[in-house]
């Protein structure tokens, strides 16, 4: 099969080949980037879990010595202070207000309350006096503790809050201070906890109750919050991170400690999206640089491998062309074995038949022979013969010395020979073609340095391509040289060969010197002929030209510096050395 670089064979080829770059870069760069990206996302996640760690744990000790530090304040008053100072509205008064310029206006009220109950002394800027908390929840804890946190509640004001409470012995009976703790002032505590822009942190109680007022919408969930992050006291002190999606299908991050022996759980809740952003956006980032790359190399790939295959397609079919060449010259090597072998065959019996008439003519010369009425008649017919067996033997050693005539060495010759001689030896297939081929050639003409055989191929290519372009219709071929003394460029030898062939189009006037170019049918042109000729002018330092026109004739213009030219441009040895060189 003959493979085109349009035929299945170099399509598969292209395929394969780029199939195979893609598979070796893109390997190695999805190996590596997936790793990189991959250490790189856990780094990055434990760095981003222990910066939040540390946040919430800060804020957990803050909020925890917050209320050791009101509690504080608090026992320190029940201890310096007796009951019935203490009873003494005016008193709590005082007290309260050196509180609240002590700790700004974090203690809303203080009160005192008996064993039963019952607010006996109140400050603060509600009318709770004589209040009953007999049945409130957080006086029967209070009552049975030395100190108390209760959690939010209503309570008879209508507003959130928590209190703190200290317990002390009066005559052998218990009674409280408490003090109410501005709700306000906490939840701005807890609302510092802000990192991202959906950051946000709240408290929650044993039951999984607000203890703070979220700064976002919170999606309700079936249960207590604290059973739906699965976070008990037997987790242990310090601070537990949490990974979890909810019923609206966010992944968010909970950050949770304890707060109040256990009793608050203080919650950082954040989109997981917003916590790593930067991840994100660092992904992103490689994708569309992996995406940019993986288009280039994919785009190289196909570039690559479609030149690839051209250069090889085109080397396929040089390599063709070269075996039909050597395959021709294969042929006209036997050709020329067979040439001479003949021409040696025929001279054999033409020198006997020339030597054979010279010996008839001698008879004719003796005595019985000369009365003979056709005497005249035989001596015309010997010269004939004479004649043409010496024609024969002209031939036969023009054949002998073109077919002998391979040595490429660069010497001097004389161009108009080897004009004559090709001429000659393409007389007969011109004349077969109703072609004449004529010649003017200037008979003082220098000597030209070149192969002999070389400027016979030239001059054959060219009157073979001007026989073509006759196309048997006839026509003639003049061959004319001279001596430019004077140009340019120096002396040099001018050859012109001139048809009135049917002339080239202008379209292919710049392409008749290109390798493999021909318009002759297939099978009868390489379109090697002029090619090979623009080759050996070229290196012999000439020119080599072309001038067409469609339906009158070419003239090909062939310009070659003269020995005396070349030797100017450089010692005799050294242009001696270099030809010689070109011609290997």
């Amino acid at each position: 099969m003959k493979k085109e670089p349009g035929n299945s064979y170099y399509r598969a080829l292209t395929r394969n080949m780029i199939l195979v770059v893609l598979v070796v870069s893109f390997t190695p760069l999805l190996l590596v980037s997936g790793i990189i990206l991959y250490e790189f996302q856990i780094s990055y996640r434990g760095k981003v879990y222990a910066h939040l760690a540390e946040v919430v744990e800060k804020h957990r000790q803050r909020i925890d010595s917050f209320l050791t530090e009101r509690l504080g304040n608090i026992r320190f008053i029940s201890n310096t202070f007796s009951f019935e100072e203490l009873s003494k509205e005016s008193f709590l008064q005082d007290t309260l207000v050196a509180l609240q310029q002590g700790y700004d206006p974090v203690f809303v009220d203080v009160g005192v309350v008996n064993e039963r109950g019952v607010q006996v002394a109140y400050a603060g800027p509600f009318k709770l006096g004589n209040a009953m908390y007999a049945e409130a929840d957080w006086f029967k804890k209070a009552i049975e503790s030395e100190y108390f946190v209760s959690d939010v509640f209503l309570g008879l004001r209508g507003l959130p809050h928590f209190i703190i409470t200290v317990r002390n012995n009066h005559e052998g009976r218990p009674w409280i201070l408490r003090a109410t703790v501005d709700f306000v002032a906490f939840n701005t505590l807890v609302e510092r906890i802000r990192i991202g822009q959906t950051g946000f942190a709240f408290i929650l109680n044993r039951s999984g109750e607000f203890q703070t007022t979220p700064l976002m919408d919170i999606v309700s969930r079936r249960g207590p919050y604290r059973d739906f992050l699965g976070i008990s006291e037997d987790k242990g002190e310090g601070v537990h991170i949490v990974r979890k999606g909810d019923e609206s299908g966010s992944d968010s991050i909970y950050v949770a400690g304890f707060l109040k022996q256990g009793d608050w759980l203080l919650v950082y809740q954040q989109l997981a999206s917003d916590a790593f952003s930067d991840l994100w956006r660092a992904r992103s980032i490689a994708l569309i640089i992996f995406l940019l790359g993986g288009i280039g190399i994919v785009a190289m790939a196909f570039f690559l491998s479609r030149r690839m295959v051209n250069r090889l397609a085109l080397s396929e079919r040089e390599k063709e062309v070269a075996d039909e060449q050597v395959i021709e010259t294969g042929k006209l090597a036997a050709i020329g074995e067979l040439a001479a072998g003949i021409a040696h065959e025929i001279n054999n019996p033409v020198a006997i038949m020339v030597e054979e008439a010279g010996w008839i003519g001698d008879l004719l010369e003796e005595d019985d022979l000369k009365s003979s009425p056709n005497r005249e008649e035989f001596r015309r017919a010997l010269k004939q013969i004479h004649t043409q067996g010496h024609r024969c033997k002209e031939i036969t050693h023009k054949l002998l010395s073109f077919a002998r005539k391979t040595d490429s060495k660069v010497r001097e010759i004389q161009v108009n020979d080897t004009i004559r001689e090709v001429a000659a030896l393409s007389e007969q297939r011109a004349k077969f073609s109703n072609v004449a081929i004529e010649t003017d050639l200037q008979e003082d003409l220098s000597l030209m340095r070149a192969s002999e055989t070389e400027m016979q191929q030239v001059f054959l290519n060219l009157i073979n391509n001007a026989i073509d372009a006759m196309d048997k219709k006839g026509g003639r071929i003049k061959i004319t040289t001279r001596m430019q003394e004077s140009g340019a460029h120096g002396p040099a030898i001018l050859i012109d060969v001139v048809d009135s062939g049917l002339g080239i189009p202008k379209a292919n006037m710049g392409r008749v010197f290109d390798p493999f170019f021909t318009t002759k049918p297939v099978g009868k042109g390489t379109g090697l002929g002029l090619s090979i000729c623009f080759g050996i002018i070229n290196k012999m330092g000439g020119e080599i030209s072309v001038e067409s026109t469609v339906g009158v004739g070419t003239a090909f213009h062939i310009r070659v510096p003269t020995p005396h030219q070349s030797a100017g441009e450089g010692t005799p040895s050294d242009t001696v050395s270099q030809q010689k060189g070109a011609s290997l």
